[in-house]
């Protein structure tokens, strides 16, 4: 709380899980600003836990690609001639609103949720689902009996 009042968090980053070999936590960046000249009163929030790419099943990496979505967002933010919020992404918060929040520091909470590009009709998307598993249940019934026809040729 210390820390928020006296304004020192410039940004925080919320890391994707499985960066970091000996762990497969999350993890979070805090930068720090005893000078703050511009954004004073002001927190970066960017939540890049979706950025990255599978290495194997126990590790993730982030491609220079995501490093650089990453910085140009905060240098954006610094200057703030180019930032733009991008919801699910990324959030300047006052320190009013952080304070209203009970002080809560988690990207993910300010960031909200991203926008779905989809608009989705639900019934009709549970109709389809229900069909196709109507037509995979068919198909699992008609695959068991030839199956068992198999095994019953195959007797030790």
């Amino acid at each position: 709380m210390n820390l928020i009042e006296a304004d020192l968090i410039d940004c925080i980053v919320n890391l994707p899980a499985k960066l970091f070999l000996n762990t497969q936590i999350p993890a979070c960046l805090w930068f720090m600003n005893r000078n703050k000249q511009k954004r004073k009163g002001e927190i970066l929030f960017i939540d890049a836990r979706n950025l990255g790419h599978l290495l194997n099943r126990r590790t993730l990496e982030l491609t220079d690609q995501d490093l650089n979505k990453i910085s140009k967002t905060y240098h954006d933010w610094q200057e703030s001639s180019n930032y733009e919020e991008l919801s699910g992404f990324c959030k300047s918060v006052s320190l009013e609103e952080i304070k209203k929040l009970d002080y809560m520091l988690t990207p993910g909470r300010h960031v909200g949720l991203p926008e779905d590009e989809e608009d989705v009709d639900f019934p009709e998307k549970i109709k389809t689902l229900k069909s196709e598993l109507s037509v995979q249940l068919a198909k699992e019934a008609e695959l068991n009996k030839e199956l068992t026809a198999v095994l019953e040729k195959i007797q030790l």
